[in-house]
C-alpha cells in the first residue's frame, strides 16, 4: 500500500474510475494579506499592482468575496475598485467629531502585491498536497489537481478532501475550495460550485447529470467569447452541447468543438501528470505551539532532512542548494539558504547543513521549520557526493595557470555567488564529504518587510508553477 496520509480503514480499491481532487485557494492574495494581518478578516481587501495614491494606473489583481459585493472585479482600476469600497475616516475615539456609528461601517483595505510572500504561502500548501498525494499537477500558485486513486476510495473521498481541506486550515490558515469528481474537467467545475470553502463531490455516473444545467459559461474551457458564440448556435446549457451534433461544433471550432462536446458528456480520459521536473523538493512541519527548546528543533530538522535527500533520490534528482525555514511567531517567515560547488546527493550532507542554517533560530520560539534541496538536476549519470566535487577542485587547481580571464564561472544557479563551477567530476560512491567550501546565501523575509534579498532560486518550490491562476497575471500589468 502507499505511504502517506490515508483513512483508517480504508484499502485503495482497483478501480477504473479515477478519484480526481481540484484544489483551489479562495481569493488567494487577500487571504494571505489577511494570514498576515488578522485585522483585515471581513472586511473587503483588495490586492493590486502599479498604483500609487493620487494616481489613475494600477490594476486589481485579486479582490476578496466581500469587495467583490461592491462590484470590485480583477483586472480593474484600482483607482475605479477604491472608489466602489466602503471608506471610514481616520478618527481618534477622543477626536470631537468622533461619530460610532461611522465607525461602524464596513471599510475597504488595498495592500500591493507580494509575490515573495504569497510564494512562501503556497510552498505550505503544496508540501501538504505532494503529502496526500501520489501525483500532483499543480496549475498555478493557487491551484493544483490531485490524483488520490491509490490513497482513498469513493466512499469516503469526501472525508478524505475534507482532511486535505482541514489540514491545509489548520496548517497554513487559508481556506481552500475542492471539487472531486472521475475527471479533472469535472473537478475543477465542482471546486468552483460553492465557493468560498467548498467541498462539492461528483461521484462516477453522475457526472453528466451535475453538468446538465449547468450555464454553457461555467464548462472548463468556455469563456464569455465561446459562451456567446455557443448561444448563437442555440446553445445555452451543458445539456444543450451535449445532445448537439458534434460537427456544427467542430466546424465552428476546430478540435475544440469535439473537446466541448465530450466534457459536456462528462468524457475527459486526461490522467493528472506532473508539469515537467520539479525545481526543487521540501518537506515542512508545524509545532502545535511555538517551540524554543533547542532540541525538538533540531530533531525535526533530522527528520525533514532525510525525507527531503531520500524523495531526491527516489526521483533521480542531484541538488545544488540546500536552504532552511523557520516560521516565527505570528508569520515571520525566514529562510536561509547555501549554495554548493556542484550538484550531489548527499543526505548527510544536508542534514549538517540544515543544522548550520538553522543555528540563528535555535533558541527562538519557532511554530513551523523545513528543509529543502534545490537547483535540481535530473540525469541518469552516476551519482556524486562533494568528495567528488572537491576532488575536482583540487585536481584543476593543480592542472591550470592562475591566469584571470574575466569569467567568474557564475552560472546563475548559485543565487548569485561567484564561485567557479568546476569542471565534471570523476565517478565517486555517495558519501559525506569533507567540510564544504560553499558559500552561504542568507535569504530574510519578514512579515511586511519589502526589502528581502533572495538567491535565483528562491521563488522555486516543490511544483515551482509560480504563474498566479484564479488572479490578475502580472504580466497582464508589466
Amino acid at each position: 500500500m502507499p505511504d502517506g496520509p490515508q483513512l483508517p480503514g480504508v484499502e485503495a480499491a482497483e478501480t477504473t474510475d479515477r478519484i480526481v481532487l481540484h484544489v483551489d485557494a479562495d481569493c488567494f492574495y487577500a487571504s494571505c494579506e489577511r494570514l498576515r494581518e488578522p485585522e483585515l478578516q471581513e472586511s473587503p481587501v483588495v490586492v493590486g499592482m502599479g498604483y500609487e495614491p493620487g494616481e489613475t494606473v494600477g490594476a486589481v489583481a485579486t479582490a476578496s468575496y466581500e469587495a467583490r459585493e461592491f462590484g470590485v472585479e480583477s483586472a480593474q482600476a484600482i483607482s475605479t475598485a477604491l472608489e466602489h469600497l466602503p471608506r471610514r475616516a481616520a478618527l481618534a475615539p477622543e477626536a470631537d467629531d468622533h461619530d460610532p456609528e461611522l465607525e461602524r461601517e464596513e471599510t475597504g483595505y488595498y495592500r500591493p502585491v507580494d509575490m515573495d510572500y504569497y510564494e512562501s504561502v503556497a510552498a505550505d500548501v503544496r508540501t501538504i498536497l505532494h503529502d496526500c498525494a501520489e501525483t500532483v499537477r499543480e496549475v498555478s500558485i493557487d491551484e493544483a489537481y490531485l490524483d488520490v486513486t491509490e490513497r482513498t476510495a469513493w466512499e469516503v473521498a469526501d472525508g478524505f478532501a475534507r482532511h486535505i481541506k482541514d489540514r491545509i486550515r489548520r496548517e497554513v490558515g487559508i481556506d481552500v475550495s475542492i471539487g472531486v469528481a472521475p475527471t479533472m474537467s469535472a473537478a475543477k467545475i465542482a471546486s468552483d460550485f460553492d465557493k468560498p470553502d467548498g467541498l462539492t463531490v461528483v461521484r462516477p455516473g453522475e457526472v453528466r447529470d451535475f453538468l446538465a444545467p449547468l450555464d454553457v459559461e461555467l464548462l472548463h474551457g468556455v469563456g464569455p467569447v465561446t459562451a456567446r458564440e455557443l448561444r448563437e448556435m442555440g446553445l445555452e446549457t451543458a445539456a444543450g452541447v451535449a445532445a448537439a451534433d458534434p460537427d456544427p461544433l467542430v466546424e465552428r471550432f476546430g478540435e475544440r468543438g469535439r473537446e466541448l462536446y465530450d466534457r459536456a458528456r462528462g468524457e475527459d480520459d486526461r490522467r493528472v501528470e506532473p508539469k515537467g521536473d520539479p525545481k526543487s523538493f521540501s518537506r515542512e512541519s508545524a509545532f502545535a505551539d511555538p517551540v524554543s527548546d533547542p532540541e525538538p528543533k533540531y530533531e525535526q530538522i533530522e527528520t525533514l532532512a532525510a525525507a527531503v535527500a531520500d524523495r531526491a533520490q527516489r526521483e533521480g534528482a542531484l541538488y545544488r542548494t540546500v536552504g532552511v525555514k523557520a516560521v516565527l511567531p505570528p508569520f515571520d517567515v525566514n529562510t536561509r539558504a547555501r549554495s554548493l560547488p556542484g550538484p550531489v546527493d548527499d543526505p548527510e550532507l544536508v542534514d549538517r547543513i540544515a543544522r548550520e542554517l538553522f543555528a540563528e533560530f535555535d533558541t527562538k520560539p519557532v511554530r513551523k521549520l523545513g528543509v529543502r534541496v534545490a537547483n535540481l538536476e535530473f540525469a541518469t549519470a552516476d551519482q556524486t557526493s562533494l568528495d567528488g566535487w572537491e576532488c575536482a577542485i583540487a585536481s584543476a587547481e593543480r592542472e591550470q595557470p592562475a591566469v584571470d580571464d574575466g569569467d567568474d564561472g557564475n552560472d546563475g544557479d548559485d543565487g548569485g555567488q561567484a564561485d567557479e563551477t568546476p569542471p565534471s567530476p570523476s565517478k565517486s560512491t555517495r558519501k559525506t564529504g569533507p567540510e564544504t567550501t560553499a558559500e552561504t546565501t542568507n535569504t530574510r523575509h519578514e512579515t511586511g518587510s519589502q526589502d528581502e534579498t533572495r538567491p535565483s532560486d528562491s521563488g522555486e518550490s516543490s511544483a515551482d508553477a509560480s504563474v498566479p491562476g484564479g488572479q490578475t497575471l502580472l504580466s497582464d500589468f508589466l
